[in-house]
This record gives structure tokens, C-alpha cells and sequence, in this order.
């Protein structure tokens, strides 16, 4: 969004600050969480190999117990990730990083990772985890995995008409000067006390359903029911007198009204 450069720059920082011994962190990719946890240890996270490019799609990623490491194959890649060297190999390119294997498990550094196959990854503060866009999603993880969940917990069990519409009313904030300009910081505004509600009651941490997942990649691939549109509420579940009394009505889709 506007502040790409700034973002780009905090979550480098994040991502690379000590810390003491490890913890486990959340991470997903194109906005599907890995399973098991990845690990922060002295700045740097740690994931699974299999898991991170099996997640990405593509990838078959195996053991060569002769050599000592792990081997991983696509249509247009060779990855290697040796333990006993500290090294990672993408098509004949060498990489110094940690690798390490716990419970039968390849570790390796995420970002490094990331960004040698032509991807990236983030911090997600919002997450307190990092956020992977392999090398050929279509939207970054991070706006994916939040405008889904927003979406499903605002209007799961609306028609796709009204689950674009939810999502429209986000992009429409993060484009309008009132409002923060990137996705996530629209969800988790605070600046006149909650804008969401599932970010207060915790819905917007539930798992999206595969309907509002569809219809957050259709929203951020431009797709529009609402132009303009930047507030909204349901009758049947809140009065809405701040909006109805302040704010021109557009129109009402499902079970929500929409206002400019």
C-alpha cells in the first residue's frame, strides 16, 4: 500500500531483533497457517521445509539419508538444505543459514527461505507471527488472511454478494484518507475505539470458511457489489445510531445496511 518501503523496513527489524532462547510463533502462507509451529530463536524464525513448500504448492520435498539433508524438487527449482554444513542451495546458488532437524523435522530460516525462491516474508504484528507470499500468489499473505477472517466473521453466513460487499467497505477504508492505508491496520484500527467487532469479541481470529476466502481473493482481485461505501452494521444486531444519523445510506445487501 502507501507505506510499503517503512512496512518493508519494521518488519526487517522485527524479524531481526534478539531475543532470548526460543519461542514457538505462528506463521502462514498465502494465508493458510502452518502445522506444527515454527520457532524464533535470536531473531530469526525457523520453519518446517516440507511444510512451508508443500503450503506453497508444487513442491515435493524429500530426505537423502546418504547425503545428510534435505531435498526439494519443483517444475523450475532445486532446493537443498544440508544441517551438518549450515547451508541451503537454490539452483546451484549457496546460502549460509542455521538448519537443524527436531523430531524428524527440517528447519530452516523463513526468510531466507522466502526470498531465495522469489517470495517474501513479513512480520504480522497482528499475528505476532510472520506472514509468507510465495513467488506466485496472486495478493499478499497478509491481506488475504485478514480480509478473509473479517469477512467470515462479519458476514460467513451472508451470500458472496454481501461477503464482497464487507470486504469493499476494507478496501475502500485503507483508500480513503479518513482510515489507515493497508488492510490489516484498517481491521485493528482503534483511533475512535473499535471499528469491528469480531476484533473485540475475538471472531476475526477464527478460521475462514473456503466461501469467504473465495470472496476475499475476488475483492482483492477488484472485484466490486459497493463503490464507496465505508460503513455498515446490522439492524437485527445493533441500533447503528451513529452511523444512520450521521452518514449518507447507500443501500442494503442481506442482512447489513451500507453507508458512504
Amino acid at each position: 500500500m502507501k507505506k510499503e518501503f517503512l512496512c518493508g523496513l519494521l518488519a526487517a527489524a522485527v524479524l531481526s531483533v534478539p531475543v532470548q532462547g526460543a519461542r514457538t510463533v505462528p506463521v502462514q502462507v498465502d494465508g493458510t497457517p502452518l502445522s506444527p509451529p515454527s520457532y524464533l530463536e535470536r531473531g530469526v524464525t525457523y520453519t518446517p521445509l516440507r511444510q512451508l513448500l508443500e503450503t506453497m504448492g508444487g513442491w515435493e520435498v524429500s530426505w537423502d539419508a546418504q547425503a545428510g539433508n534435505a531435498v526439494a524438487v519443483s517444475d523450475s527449482a532445486r532446493l537443498t538444505a544440508d544441517p551438518s554444513a549450515n547451508r541451503i542451495t537454490v539452483n546451484g546458488t549457496a546460502y549460509s543459514g542455521h538448519v537443524t532437524v527436531r523430531n524428524g523435522r527440517t528447519y530452516v530460516p523463513l526468510r531466507l527461505v522466502s526470498e531465495a525462491l522469489g517470495g517474501s516474508a513479513d512480520w504480522d504484528p497482528w499475528m505476532s507471527g510472520a506472514a509468507v507470499t510465495s513467488p506466485d500468489a496472486g495478493y499478499p499473505a497478509a491481506d488475504l488472511y485478514w480480509l478473509s477472517r473479517i469477512i467470515y466473521a462479519e458476514s460467513g453466513g451472508e451470500p458472496m454478494e454481501g461477503q464482497i460487499a464487507v470486504g469493499n467497505v476494507v478496501l475502500n477504508r485503507v483508500a480513503s484518507p479518513e482510515f489507515p492505508n493497508t488492510i490489516p491496520s484498517v481491521i485493528f484500527d482503534r483511533k475512535h475505539a473499535v471499528q469491528f467487532e469480531p476484533v473485540s469479541n475475538g471472531m476475526v481470529y477464527q478460521t475462514p470458511s473456503a466461501k469467504s476466502v473465495e470472496a476475499a481473493k475476488r475483492v482483492l482481485s477488484g472485484e466490486r457489489v459497493l463503490e464507496n461505501a465505508l460503513y455498515f452494521y446490522a439492524p437485527a444486531l445493533s441500533p447503528g445510531t451513529w452511523i444512520h444519523t450521521n452518514r449518507p445510506y447507500d443501500r442494503t445487501i442481506g442482512c447489513h445496511r451500507f453507508y458512504l
